[in-house]
């Protein structure tokens, strides 16, 4: 099984240690939430784990092989990652922008059947096989994310990497988000994604990172991580776990 992996990783940004010494290993078939307050290095850690971002020490590795001296062509058949605040630079029909996931596979004679076939997998998978032909500028913040999302799922890739793939989504797509990220896991990738909601944290993944002041606060079954001293500690409230009728959530009842 494939497994994503950081040792004793350290990120300074302008002399600000953003993240000390933080290792983790991470086994593909399950979600894992990276959660944490505002600054916590939640996308920088993401980042690092997707090879994108050079630590200032320690490694981040895909099955042994550190992530930052792999062809950035053959880490991106194995890894898809999606940023938080993605740029569409030109004015392209949905389906056009999706097909840019297949580029670490297409060769001199451009796309064939295979790719045509991936991008309509991951176009379903996404539910925005609707609207194939509209101009990306014409759609809603919920479309736009969602065929960023199949834009990722068209490498069919080992790793999905996503961060606040849930921002701009109602409540019914965020729910079809994370019903997808379940089934990938279910059938063998490797998701991985920064939240800000806690709720949805613990009832769409498998494992939650809490980060806090540079570091692992906690690193649990969701049940778990989000316990009531590790809310307090990392995110300065009183809050307790409750469990509604449609899963657990998390109460906040005031500041600490």
């Amino acid at each position: 099984m494939s497994v994503l992996s950081c040792a004793d990783l350290h990120v300074a940004i302008g002399g600000k240690a953003i993240l000390s010494t933080v290792s983790l290993s991470i086994e593909a078939g399950k979600v894992t939430a990276i959660v944490g307050p505002n600054g916590a290095g939640k996308s920088t850690l993401l980042s690092c784990l997707a090879g994108l971002r050079q630590p200032t020490s320690g490694v981040a590795s895909l099955d042994g092989i550190a992530l930052t001296g792999m062809k950035p062509r053959d880490r991106a058949r194995r890894l898809a990652f999606l940023p938080q605040t993605p740029e569409i630079a030109w004015a392209v029909e949905a389906r056009t922008l999706v097909e840019l996931g297949r580029t670490p596979f297409i060769g001199a004679r451009g796309q064939a059947r295979d790719d045509h076939a991936a991008v309509d997998r991951a176009m379903a998978a996404a539910n925005v096989a609707a609207f194939e032909h509209r101009i990306v500028d014409t759609l809603s913040g919920g479309e736009r994310a969602r065929v960023l999302i199949a834009r990722a799922l068209a490498g069919e890739p080992e790793w999905l990497l996503a961060d606040e793939p849930l921002t701009g989504l109602d409540p019914a797509h965020q729910m079809d988000v994370g019903t997808l990220f379940r089934r990938l896991a279910d059938e063998g990738m490797g998701i991985i994604v920064t939240l800000h909601d806690l709720s949805m944290a613990l009832r769409m993944s498998d494992r939650i990172i809490v980060l806090a002041e540079g570091g692992v606060l906690a690193d649990d079954p969701p049940a778990t991580a989000l316990m009531p001293d590790v809310l307090r500690r990392a995110y300065g409230v009183e809050a307790t776990l409750t469990q509604g009728p449609g899963g657990p959530l998390i109460d906040v009842i005031r500041r600490a």
